[in-house]
Protein backbone atom coordinates (compact mmCIF):
# COMPACT_ATOMS: atom_id res chain seq x y z
CA UNK A 1 0.00 0.00 0.00
CA UNK A 2 1.72 3.18 -1.18
CA UNK A 3 1.43 6.19 1.11
CA UNK A 4 1.88 9.17 -1.18
CA UNK A 5 1.27 12.89 -1.28
CA UNK A 6 -0.29 13.56 -4.69
CA UNK A 7 -1.44 17.12 -5.24
CA UNK A 8 -5.00 16.78 -6.61
CA UNK A 9 -4.82 20.29 -8.06
CA UNK A 10 -2.00 19.25 -10.38
CA UNK A 11 -1.75 15.45 -10.29
CA UNK A 12 1.91 15.66 -9.30
CA UNK A 13 3.39 13.02 -6.99
CA UNK A 14 5.22 15.04 -4.34
CA UNK A 15 6.36 12.54 -1.73
CA UNK A 16 6.25 8.81 -1.04
CA UNK A 17 6.42 7.11 2.36
CA UNK A 18 7.49 3.58 3.25
CA UNK A 19 5.03 1.16 4.82
CA UNK A 20 5.81 0.26 8.42
CA UNK A 21 7.72 -3.00 8.73
CA UNK A 22 6.24 -5.94 10.63
CA UNK A 23 8.99 -5.63 13.24
CA UNK A 24 8.38 -1.92 13.74
CA UNK A 25 4.64 -2.52 13.97
CA UNK A 26 5.12 -5.10 16.72
CA UNK A 27 7.34 -2.62 18.55
CA UNK A 28 4.70 0.12 18.16
CA UNK A 29 1.99 -2.10 19.65
CA UNK A 30 4.25 -3.04 22.56
CA UNK A 31 5.00 0.63 23.26
CA UNK A 32 1.32 1.52 23.14
CA UNK A 33 0.46 -1.29 25.53
CA UNK A 34 3.22 -0.26 27.91
CA UNK A 35 2.08 3.36 27.79
CA UNK A 36 -1.45 2.27 28.61
CA UNK A 37 -0.66 -0.24 31.36
CA UNK A 38 2.08 1.65 33.18
CA UNK A 39 1.37 5.30 32.56
CA UNK A 40 -1.63 6.81 30.77
CA UNK A 41 -4.48 4.93 32.40
CA UNK A 42 -3.11 5.79 35.85
CA UNK A 43 -2.81 9.52 35.26
CA UNK A 44 -5.32 11.90 36.73
CA UNK A 45 -7.99 13.31 34.47
CA UNK A 46 -6.45 16.75 35.00
CA UNK A 47 -3.07 15.53 33.77
CA UNK A 48 -4.56 13.89 30.69
CA UNK A 49 -6.55 17.06 30.03
CA UNK A 50 -3.37 19.11 30.21
CA UNK A 51 -1.87 17.08 27.36
CA UNK A 52 -5.00 17.14 25.22
CA UNK A 53 -5.51 20.89 25.72
CA UNK A 54 -1.88 21.54 24.86
CA UNK A 55 -2.27 19.57 21.62
CA UNK A 56 -5.37 21.60 20.76
CA UNK A 57 -3.52 24.85 21.45
CA UNK A 58 -0.57 23.73 19.33
CA UNK A 59 -2.95 22.90 16.50
CA UNK A 60 -4.52 26.37 16.63
CA UNK A 61 -1.13 28.02 16.89
CA UNK A 62 -0.05 26.40 13.62
CA UNK A 63 -3.33 26.71 11.73
CA UNK A 64 -1.68 27.85 8.50
CA UNK A 65 0.76 24.95 8.49
CA UNK A 66 -1.80 22.30 9.30
CA UNK A 67 -4.39 23.64 6.88
CA UNK A 68 -1.70 23.65 4.23
CA UNK A 69 -1.14 19.91 4.54
CA UNK A 70 -4.84 19.22 4.04
CA UNK A 71 -5.14 21.45 0.99
CA UNK A 72 -1.97 20.02 -0.51
CA UNK A 73 -2.92 16.37 -0.03
CA UNK A 74 -6.67 16.19 -0.65
CA UNK A 75 -7.51 19.52 -2.28
CA UNK A 76 -9.73 21.09 0.37
CA UNK A 77 -10.29 24.80 -0.18
CA UNK A 78 -7.93 26.69 2.11
CA UNK A 79 -10.68 28.46 4.07
CA UNK A 80 -12.41 25.14 4.71
CA UNK A 81 -9.11 23.56 5.73
CA UNK A 82 -8.56 26.29 8.32
CA UNK A 83 -12.10 25.78 9.60
CA UNK A 84 -11.39 22.06 10.01
CA UNK A 85 -8.27 22.82 12.03
CA UNK A 86 -10.30 25.08 14.32
CA UNK A 87 -13.11 22.54 14.75
CA UNK A 88 -10.63 19.75 15.52
CA UNK A 89 -9.00 21.82 18.24
CA UNK A 90 -12.43 22.69 19.65
CA UNK A 91 -13.35 19.00 19.85
CA UNK A 92 -10.23 18.14 21.82
CA UNK A 93 -10.84 21.03 24.20
CA UNK A 94 -14.46 19.96 24.58
CA UNK A 95 -13.53 16.58 26.01
CA UNK A 96 -10.64 17.91 28.05
CA UNK A 97 -13.01 20.40 29.69
CA UNK A 98 -15.83 17.94 30.37
CA UNK A 99 -14.13 14.65 31.15
CA UNK A 100 -14.04 15.29 34.91
CA UNK A 101 -17.83 15.53 35.01
CA UNK A 102 -18.48 12.78 32.48
CA UNK A 103 -16.28 10.29 34.33
CA UNK A 104 -17.91 10.70 37.71
CA UNK A 105 -19.23 7.45 39.16
CA UNK A 106 -22.99 7.23 38.71
CA UNK A 107 -25.44 5.94 41.27
CA UNK A 108 -28.24 3.67 40.06
CA UNK A 109 -31.46 5.10 41.50
CA UNK A 110 -33.35 1.81 41.47
CA UNK A 111 -30.48 -0.17 42.98
CA UNK A 112 -29.25 1.51 46.18
CA UNK A 113 -25.59 0.94 46.87
CA UNK A 114 -24.83 0.15 43.23
CA UNK A 115 -22.68 2.46 41.14
CA UNK A 116 -21.48 2.58 37.56
CA UNK A 117 -17.96 3.66 36.70
CA UNK A 118 -16.41 4.30 33.31
CA UNK A 119 -12.89 2.97 32.89
CA UNK A 120 -10.46 2.60 29.98
CA UNK A 121 -9.86 -0.64 28.11
CA UNK A 122 -6.53 -0.28 26.33
CA UNK A 123 -5.44 0.31 22.74
CA UNK A 124 -8.05 1.56 20.28
CA UNK A 125 -7.33 1.19 16.57
CA UNK A 126 -8.70 3.84 14.22
CA UNK A 127 -8.81 3.40 10.44
CA UNK A 128 -9.58 6.89 9.22
CA UNK A 129 -10.42 8.55 5.88
CA UNK A 130 -8.92 11.32 3.82
CA UNK A 131 -11.87 13.69 3.54
CA UNK A 132 -11.47 15.32 6.99
CA UNK A 133 -7.89 14.42 7.93
CA UNK A 134 -7.92 16.13 11.37
CA UNK A 135 -11.59 16.18 12.32
CA UNK A 136 -11.84 12.41 11.93
CA UNK A 137 -8.88 12.02 14.28
CA UNK A 138 -9.95 14.60 16.85
CA UNK A 139 -13.34 13.00 17.45
CA UNK A 140 -11.59 9.70 18.24
CA UNK A 141 -8.59 11.07 20.10
CA UNK A 142 -10.37 13.59 22.33
CA UNK A 143 -12.64 11.16 24.17
CA UNK A 144 -10.35 8.14 24.00
CA UNK A 145 -7.34 9.84 25.51
CA UNK A 146 -9.43 11.54 28.16
CA UNK A 147 -10.97 8.27 29.37
CA UNK A 148 -7.45 6.78 29.60
CA UNK A 149 -7.25 4.68 26.45
CA UNK A 150 -4.39 5.00 23.98
CA UNK A 151 -4.83 5.09 20.21
CA UNK A 152 -3.16 3.73 17.11
CA UNK A 153 -4.19 5.38 13.85
CA UNK A 154 -3.95 3.97 10.34
CA UNK A 155 -4.83 7.00 8.24
CA UNK A 156 -5.74 7.07 4.54
CA UNK A 157 -2.76 6.45 2.28
CA UNK A 158 -3.37 9.75 0.43
CA UNK A 159 -2.83 12.04 3.46
CA UNK A 160 0.45 10.85 5.01
CA UNK A 161 1.81 14.32 5.80
CA UNK A 162 -1.44 15.28 7.52
CA UNK A 163 -1.25 12.05 9.52
CA UNK A 164 2.31 12.69 10.60
CA UNK A 165 1.57 16.30 11.47
CA UNK A 166 -1.28 15.33 13.80
CA UNK A 167 0.92 12.74 15.53
CA UNK A 168 3.60 15.41 16.06
CA UNK A 169 1.16 17.44 18.12
CA UNK A 170 1.31 14.90 20.92
CA UNK A 171 5.06 14.42 20.67
CA UNK A 172 5.62 18.16 20.93
CA UNK A 173 3.39 18.66 23.97
CA UNK A 174 5.02 15.84 25.94
CA UNK A 175 2.60 12.94 25.64
CA UNK A 176 4.28 9.65 26.59
CA UNK A 177 5.45 7.56 23.64
CA UNK A 178 2.72 5.14 22.67
CA UNK A 179 -0.24 7.26 23.75
CA UNK A 180 -0.81 8.36 20.14
CA UNK A 181 0.76 6.29 17.39
CA UNK A 182 0.51 6.91 13.65
CA UNK A 183 1.22 3.84 11.53
CA UNK A 184 1.63 3.53 7.76
CA UNK A 185 0.19 0.03 7.81
CA UNK A 186 -0.83 -2.28 4.98
CA UNK A 187 -4.23 -3.95 4.76
CA UNK A 188 -2.73 -7.24 5.93
CA UNK A 189 -1.12 -5.51 8.90
CA UNK A 190 -4.47 -3.96 9.88
CA UNK A 191 -5.89 -7.49 9.96
CA UNK A 192 -3.05 -8.60 12.20
CA UNK A 193 -3.71 -5.68 14.54
CA UNK A 194 -7.41 -6.53 14.80
CA UNK A 195 -6.49 -10.09 15.73
CA UNK A 196 -4.04 -8.97 18.44
CA UNK A 197 -5.62 -9.27 21.89
CA UNK A 198 -4.04 -5.98 22.98
CA UNK A 199 -6.17 -4.06 20.48
CA UNK A 200 -9.45 -3.71 22.35
CA UNK A 201 -11.62 -2.05 19.73
CA UNK A 202 -11.54 -0.77 16.18
CA UNK A 203 -13.36 1.97 14.31
CA UNK A 204 -13.54 2.64 10.58
CA UNK A 205 -14.86 5.63 8.69
CA UNK A 206 -14.74 4.95 4.99
CA UNK A 207 -16.13 2.81 2.20
CA UNK A 208 -18.55 -0.08 2.54
CA UNK A 209 -15.85 -2.42 1.27
CA UNK A 210 -13.37 -1.35 3.94
CA UNK A 211 -16.01 -1.40 6.66
CA UNK A 212 -17.25 -4.86 5.73
CA UNK A 213 -13.71 -6.26 5.73
CA UNK A 214 -12.87 -4.79 9.14
CA UNK A 215 -16.22 -5.74 10.67
CA UNK A 216 -15.80 -9.34 9.49
CA UNK A 217 -12.29 -9.57 10.93
CA UNK A 218 -13.34 -7.93 14.18
CA UNK A 219 -16.32 -10.25 14.46
CA UNK A 220 -14.10 -13.30 14.18
CA UNK A 221 -11.94 -11.86 16.95
CA UNK A 222 -15.05 -11.12 19.10
CA UNK A 223 -13.98 -7.52 19.19
CA UNK A 224 -16.05 -4.36 19.34
CA UNK A 225 -16.16 -2.40 16.10
CA UNK A 226 -17.90 0.69 14.79
CA UNK A 227 -18.38 1.51 11.13
CA UNK A 228 -19.50 4.74 9.51
CA UNK A 229 -19.71 3.92 5.84
CA UNK A 230 -21.30 6.76 3.98
CA UNK A 231 -24.53 8.59 3.46
CA UNK A 232 -26.90 9.87 0.81
CA UNK A 233 -28.63 12.64 2.70
CA UNK A 234 -31.95 14.02 1.45
CA UNK A 235 -32.52 17.78 1.32
CA UNK A 236 -36.29 18.27 1.32
CA UNK A 237 -37.88 21.58 0.37
CA UNK A 238 -41.55 22.00 1.29
CA UNK A 239 -43.86 24.32 -0.58
CA UNK A 240 -43.83 26.94 2.18
CA UNK A 241 -40.04 27.03 2.55
CA UNK A 242 -38.29 30.40 2.07
CA UNK A 243 -36.72 29.76 -1.31
CA UNK A 244 -33.59 31.93 -1.07
CA UNK A 245 -32.62 30.54 2.33
CA UNK A 246 -33.15 27.00 1.08
CA UNK A 247 -31.02 27.68 -2.01
CA UNK A 248 -28.17 29.17 0.00
CA UNK A 249 -28.17 26.16 2.28
CA UNK A 250 -28.42 23.81 -0.69
CA UNK A 251 -25.25 25.17 -2.26
CA UNK A 252 -23.25 24.93 0.97
CA UNK A 253 -24.76 21.58 1.90
CA UNK A 254 -23.81 20.02 -1.42
CA UNK A 255 -20.50 21.74 -2.18
CA UNK A 256 -18.79 21.98 1.20
CA UNK A 257 -15.54 20.00 0.91
CA UNK A 258 -16.26 19.76 -2.84
CA UNK A 259 -19.17 17.50 -1.98
CA UNK A 260 -16.92 14.90 -0.36
CA UNK A 261 -18.67 14.48 2.96
CA UNK A 262 -20.72 11.57 4.26
CA UNK A 263 -23.29 13.99 5.70
CA UNK A 264 -23.43 16.30 2.69
CA UNK A 265 -26.81 17.01 1.09
CA UNK A 266 -26.86 14.79 -1.98
CA UNK A 267 -30.49 14.25 -3.01
CA UNK A 268 -32.60 17.39 -3.44
CA UNK A 269 -36.32 16.67 -3.13
CA UNK A 270 -38.76 19.53 -3.75
CA UNK A 271 -42.49 19.32 -3.09
CA UNK A 272 -44.61 20.86 -5.85
CA UNK A 273 -43.92 21.26 -9.58
CA UNK A 274 -43.78 25.06 -9.61
CA UNK A 275 -41.60 25.21 -6.53
CA UNK A 276 -39.40 22.53 -8.09
CA UNK A 277 -38.87 24.57 -11.24
CA UNK A 278 -38.01 27.69 -9.24
CA UNK A 279 -35.62 25.77 -6.97
CA UNK A 280 -33.86 24.07 -9.88
CA UNK A 281 -33.36 27.39 -11.69
CA UNK A 282 -31.87 29.02 -8.59
CA UNK A 283 -29.73 26.01 -7.70
CA UNK A 284 -28.40 25.70 -11.25
CA UNK A 285 -27.46 29.37 -11.27
CA UNK A 286 -25.57 29.07 -8.01
CA UNK A 287 -23.74 25.89 -9.02
CA UNK A 288 -22.79 27.34 -12.41
CA UNK A 289 -21.27 30.39 -10.74
CA UNK A 290 -18.67 28.34 -8.84
CA UNK A 291 -15.14 29.17 -9.89
CA UNK A 292 -12.65 26.32 -10.33
CA UNK A 293 -9.06 27.06 -9.43
CA UNK A 294 -6.14 26.50 -7.12
CA UNK A 295 -7.52 25.46 -3.71
CA UNK A 296 -4.86 27.56 -1.98
CA UNK A 297 -6.38 30.68 -3.59
CA UNK A 298 -9.13 32.15 -1.37
CA UNK A 299 -11.01 33.21 -4.53
CA UNK A 300 -11.47 29.59 -5.64
CA UNK A 301 -14.93 28.15 -4.95
CA UNK A 302 -14.63 24.79 -6.75
CA UNK A 303 -11.64 22.67 -5.88
CA UNK A 304 -10.51 19.30 -7.18
CA UNK A 305 -11.76 15.97 -5.90
CA UNK A 306 -9.25 14.09 -3.79
CA UNK A 307 -7.70 11.73 -6.33
CA UNK A 308 -7.69 10.50 -9.90
CA UNK A 309 -9.51 7.38 -8.75
CA UNK A 310 -12.23 9.47 -7.12
CA UNK A 311 -12.57 11.58 -10.25
CA UNK A 312 -12.84 8.58 -12.57
CA UNK A 313 -15.34 6.86 -10.29
CA UNK A 314 -17.57 9.91 -10.18
CA UNK A 315 -17.43 10.42 -13.94
CA UNK A 316 -18.35 6.76 -14.41
CA UNK A 317 -21.38 7.17 -12.16
CA UNK A 318 -22.51 10.21 -14.15
CA UNK A 319 -22.14 8.34 -17.43
CA UNK A 320 -24.06 5.31 -16.14
CA UNK A 321 -26.81 7.58 -14.82
CA UNK A 322 -27.05 9.24 -18.22
CA UNK A 323 -27.29 5.87 -19.97
CA UNK A 324 -30.13 4.92 -17.61
CA UNK A 325 -32.12 8.01 -18.62
CA UNK A 326 -31.00 10.77 -16.26
CA UNK A 327 -30.91 14.28 -17.64
CA UNK A 328 -27.76 16.35 -17.13
CA UNK A 329 -28.98 19.79 -16.12
CA UNK A 330 -25.50 21.18 -15.53
CA UNK A 331 -21.93 19.97 -15.97
CA UNK A 332 -21.41 16.25 -16.20
CA UNK A 333 -17.77 16.11 -17.25
CA UNK A 334 -14.15 16.68 -16.34
CA UNK A 335 -12.87 20.24 -16.34
CA UNK A 336 -10.20 20.97 -18.95
CA UNK A 337 -7.36 21.79 -16.61
CA UNK A 338 -4.57 19.92 -14.79
CA UNK A 339 -5.56 17.98 -11.71
CA UNK A 340 -8.64 16.05 -10.72
CA UNK A 341 -11.47 18.51 -11.35
CA UNK A 342 -15.09 17.54 -12.01
CA UNK A 343 -17.64 20.07 -13.18
CA UNK A 344 -20.34 21.10 -10.73
CA UNK A 345 -23.12 18.78 -11.89
CA UNK A 346 -26.88 18.46 -11.44
CA UNK A 347 -28.75 15.32 -12.55
CA UNK A 348 -32.54 15.17 -12.90
CA UNK A 349 -35.25 12.80 -14.23
CA UNK A 350 -33.81 9.92 -12.21
CA UNK A 351 -35.97 6.80 -12.28
CA UNK A 352 -36.06 4.07 -9.63
CA UNK A 353 -34.16 1.78 -12.00
CA UNK A 354 -31.32 4.27 -12.40
CA UNK A 355 -28.23 3.10 -10.48
CA UNK A 356 -27.72 6.49 -8.82
CA UNK A 357 -31.21 6.33 -7.32
CA UNK A 358 -29.69 4.39 -4.42
CA UNK A 359 -25.97 5.18 -4.78
CA UNK A 360 -23.91 7.76 -2.96
CA UNK A 361 -22.39 10.49 -5.16
CA UNK A 362 -19.20 11.58 -3.37
CA UNK A 363 -18.25 14.80 -5.09
CA UNK A 364 -19.70 17.94 -6.71
CA UNK A 365 -22.74 16.16 -8.14
CA UNK A 366 -26.34 16.68 -7.00
CA UNK A 367 -29.40 14.62 -7.87
CA UNK A 368 -32.70 16.48 -8.17
CA UNK A 369 -36.28 15.26 -7.73
CA UNK A 370 -39.74 16.83 -7.76
CA UNK A 371 -42.58 15.12 -5.86
CA UNK A 372 -46.28 15.87 -5.51
CA UNK A 373 -46.67 15.82 -1.74
CA UNK A 374 -44.95 15.32 1.58
CA UNK A 375 -45.74 11.62 1.83
CA UNK A 376 -43.96 11.04 -1.46
CA UNK A 377 -41.02 13.12 -0.20
CA UNK A 378 -40.70 10.92 2.89
CA UNK A 379 -40.86 7.77 0.79
CA UNK A 380 -38.14 9.05 -1.54
CA UNK A 381 -35.98 10.26 1.34
CA UNK A 382 -35.99 6.74 2.77
CA UNK A 383 -35.41 5.00 -0.58
CA UNK A 384 -31.73 4.37 0.07
CA UNK A 385 -29.77 1.92 2.22
CA UNK A 386 -27.69 4.82 3.51
CA UNK A 387 -28.41 6.92 6.55
CA UNK A 388 -26.75 9.59 8.70
CA UNK A 389 -28.58 12.87 8.18
CA UNK A 390 -31.15 14.85 6.30
CA UNK A 391 -32.66 18.32 6.03
CA UNK A 392 -36.22 19.58 5.80
CA UNK A 393 -36.83 23.20 4.81
CA UNK A 394 -40.14 24.75 5.76
CA UNK A 395 -41.59 28.09 6.75
CA UNK A 396 -43.31 26.49 9.75
CA UNK A 397 -40.96 24.93 12.28
CA UNK A 398 -43.93 23.38 14.07
CA UNK A 399 -44.13 20.90 11.20
CA UNK A 400 -40.70 19.47 12.03
CA UNK A 401 -42.13 16.68 14.16
CA UNK A 402 -43.99 15.31 11.16
CA UNK A 403 -40.66 14.33 9.65
CA UNK A 404 -39.72 11.72 12.21
CA UNK A 405 -40.47 8.92 9.71
CA UNK A 406 -37.34 9.94 7.82
CA UNK A 407 -34.78 7.34 8.97
CA UNK A 408 -31.99 9.81 9.54
CA UNK A 409 -31.10 12.58 11.94
CA UNK A 410 -33.19 15.43 10.54
CA UNK A 411 -32.28 19.11 10.68
CA UNK A 412 -35.15 21.53 10.17
CA UNK A 413 -34.40 24.56 7.97
CA UNK A 414 -30.68 23.85 8.18
CA UNK A 415 -28.24 21.58 6.45
CA UNK A 416 -26.84 18.61 8.34
CA UNK A 417 -24.07 19.99 10.52
CA UNK A 418 -21.05 18.60 12.31
CA UNK A 419 -20.19 19.83 15.75
CA UNK A 420 -19.43 18.94 19.32
CA UNK A 421 -22.99 18.76 20.60
CA UNK A 422 -25.48 17.59 17.97
CA UNK A 423 -26.77 14.03 18.01
CA UNK A 424 -26.67 12.09 14.78
CA UNK A 425 -28.52 8.79 14.62
CA UNK A 426 -29.79 6.60 11.86
CA UNK A 427 -31.74 3.42 11.28
CA UNK A 428 -30.24 2.81 7.86
CA UNK A 429 -28.28 -0.38 7.35
CA UNK A 430 -25.12 1.07 5.85
CA UNK A 431 -24.42 3.47 8.65
CA UNK A 432 -23.91 1.09 11.60
CA UNK A 433 -22.59 3.95 13.68
CA UNK A 434 -22.98 7.62 14.23
CA UNK A 435 -20.98 10.36 12.61
CA UNK A 436 -21.37 13.24 14.98
CA UNK A 437 -21.30 13.82 18.69
CA UNK A 438 -24.20 12.88 20.92
CA UNK A 439 -25.09 12.82 24.58
CA UNK A 440 -27.87 10.27 24.52
CA UNK A 441 -26.30 7.91 27.03
CA UNK A 442 -28.99 5.26 27.32
CA UNK A 443 -29.81 4.41 23.71
CA UNK A 444 -28.26 1.40 22.03
CA UNK A 445 -27.48 3.62 19.04
CA UNK A 446 -26.37 6.65 20.99
CA UNK A 447 -23.21 8.29 19.74
CA UNK A 448 -20.81 7.52 22.52
CA UNK A 449 -17.10 7.40 22.50
CA UNK A 450 -15.09 5.65 25.14
CA UNK A 451 -14.34 1.98 24.86
CA UNK A 452 -14.97 1.60 28.51
CA UNK A 453 -15.46 -1.20 30.94
CA UNK A 454 -18.55 -0.28 32.94
CA UNK A 455 -18.60 -1.79 36.37
CA UNK A 456 -21.88 -1.88 38.31
CA UNK A 457 -21.56 -3.66 41.62
CA UNK A 458 -23.57 -6.85 41.85
CA UNK A 459 -23.97 -10.05 43.86
CA UNK A 460 -23.22 -12.94 41.52
CA UNK A 461 -20.78 -15.85 41.78
CA UNK A 462 -17.46 -15.31 40.06
CA UNK A 463 -17.96 -18.00 37.38
CA UNK A 464 -21.06 -16.11 36.23
CA UNK A 465 -19.04 -12.92 36.22
CA UNK A 466 -16.40 -14.44 33.97
CA UNK A 467 -19.10 -15.77 31.67
CA UNK A 468 -20.64 -12.32 31.47
CA UNK A 469 -17.29 -10.91 30.44
CA UNK A 470 -16.87 -13.52 27.71
CA UNK A 471 -20.29 -12.70 26.37
CA UNK A 472 -19.93 -8.94 26.56
CA UNK A 473 -19.82 -8.44 22.79
CA UNK A 474 -23.26 -9.98 22.43
CA UNK A 475 -24.88 -7.83 25.07
CA UNK A 476 -27.29 -5.21 23.75
CA UNK A 477 -29.02 -2.99 26.25
CA UNK A 478 -30.81 -3.70 29.48
CA UNK A 479 -32.43 -1.18 31.78
CA UNK A 480 -34.52 -3.69 33.67
CA UNK A 481 -34.75 -3.19 37.41
CA UNK A 482 -33.24 -6.37 38.81
CA UNK A 483 -30.23 -7.05 40.98
CA UNK A 484 -27.17 -8.07 39.03
CA UNK A 485 -28.60 -7.14 35.66
CA UNK A 486 -26.38 -5.60 33.03
CA UNK A 487 -26.93 -1.87 33.11
CA UNK A 488 -26.18 0.38 30.20
CA UNK A 489 -23.37 2.55 31.45
CA UNK A 490 -22.85 6.26 31.08
CA UNK A 491 -19.97 6.71 28.64
CA UNK A 492 -16.98 8.86 29.27
CA UNK A 493 -17.51 11.12 26.33
CA UNK A 494 -19.76 11.81 23.43
CA UNK A 495 -18.82 11.20 19.85
CA UNK A 496 -19.61 8.68 17.15
CA UNK A 497 -18.18 5.51 18.62
CA UNK A 498 -21.11 3.58 20.01
CA UNK A 499 -21.33 -0.13 20.80
CA UNK A 500 -17.89 0.02 22.36
CA UNK A 501 -19.13 -0.49 25.87
CA UNK A 502 -18.35 -3.73 27.62
CA UNK A 503 -19.54 -4.85 31.00
CA UNK A 504 -18.10 -6.76 33.91
CA UNK A 505 -18.93 -6.99 37.56
CA UNK A 506 -17.47 -6.56 40.99
CA UNK A 507 -18.94 -7.14 44.42
CA UNK A 508 -18.20 -3.72 45.83
CA UNK A 509 -16.54 -0.51 44.77
CA UNK A 510 -13.01 -1.54 45.70
CA UNK A 511 -12.65 -5.14 44.56
CA UNK A 512 -10.99 -6.00 41.25
CA UNK A 513 -12.12 -9.20 39.60
CA UNK A 514 -9.62 -11.71 38.18
CA UNK A 515 -11.10 -11.78 34.67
Amino acid sequence: MAYQTINPASGAVLKTFEDISDADLRTAVAKAQTAYEHDWRHRSIADRARIVRAAAAKLREHTEEYAGYVTLEMGKLIAEAKAEVSLSADIMDYYADRAEAYLQAQSIPDAPGNTVETLPLGIILGVEPWNFPYYQLARVVGPQLMVGNVVMIKHANSVPQSAQAFARLFEEVGAPKGVYTNIFATIDQVGWLIDDFRIRGVTVTGSERAGAAVAERAGRALKKSVMELGGSDPFIVLEDAPLEAALDNALWGRMNNTGQSCVAAKRFIVVGKERGQAFLAGFTSRMAALHAGDPTDPATTLGPVSSERAMKGLLHQIEEAKKAGARIVLGGGRLDRPGFYVEATILADISKSNPIYTQELFGPVASFYVVDDEDEAIELANATPFGLGGSVFTGDLDTAGAWRPVSKAAWCSSITRRGRHQPCRSAASRTLAMAVNCRNWASVNSSTAALSACRPSARRPLPWIRQANRERNQVENSNEDRSGSIFRCRPAAETHHDLWQSWFYRRDTAQELPI
